[in-house]
């Protein structure tokens, strides 16, 4: 029997939130668990219904949705947070990803689009419009100017960045490679440091950009 996707939807937008209520409500493998009109109730209902995936809206009155995302990963680090916004600016996009969202989609995006992402971060690959990919490989550049960054990285480094890039999580990755969960740790902490990013998903991204990982 397939699983059920858990779906917190956060936005201040009653009829968006009907709108993709409604849309979700038709995916047999999707449930929506709660409709949240700020971020302040998205961290609530996030704690109380423990979904599996959040769609996480940015401009909100009183907590936006980055602020939202860095307390939902305090509370619920397990959820996928999926930003679902019109914005593409910096001021956005780069906290949000720094606050641990996992996707970044656009209110553009087609609602099959929206099914695909939810269902794919549930399988832990994440999904970011190629305008938000670009953004963050630009900056990336500037990591290291006389070489790429991966250059930098053991074979073991590089195995284990492939895992990432593939959404395995730090046991999956210990029982691939037969080795202790601290030793992967320890080699997810030095490639993150290596390649100059903050966390696993920007980490990915790196590694499909630079055919890492096809």
């Amino acid at each position: 029997m397939e699983e059920i996707i858990k779906v917190l939807l956060v936005d201040d937008h009653e009829m968006v939130r009907m709108g993709l209520a409604a849309y979700l409500s038709t995916e047999a493998n999707i449930e929506v668990v709660g409709e949240a009109s700020n971020g302040e109730e998205g961290v609530r209902f996030a704690e109380q219904f423990k979904p599996d995936v959040i769609l996480m809206d940015l401009v909100m009155a009183g907590m936006d949705g980055i602020e939202a995302t860095r307390r939902i990963r305090k509370v619920q680090p397990e959820a996928k947070v999926i930003v679902l916004t019109s914005f593409i600016d910096d001021e956005k996009v780069y906290p949000v990803i720094e606050a641990g969202a996992f996707s970044y989609l656009l209110k553009t995006s087609r609602a099959p689009e929206i099914v695909q992402a939810i269902q794919q971060a549930y399988r832990g690959q994440a999904v970011f419009e190629s305008q938000i990919t670009d953004k963050i490989m630009t900056r990336m550049k500037g990591v290291n100017k006389e070489g790429l960054p991966h250059l930098q990285c053991t074979p073991r480094e590089m195995e284990v960045l492939k895992l990432i890039a593939e959404g395995k999580s730090n046991q999956d990755i210990a029982d691939e490679l037969f080795i202790g969960i601290k030793t992967v740790k320890t080699h997810v902490s030095n490639v993150l440091s290596k390649l100059g990013v903050d966390d696993r998903t920007q980490a990915a991204i790196y590694a499909y950009k630079h055919g890492i990982c096809k």
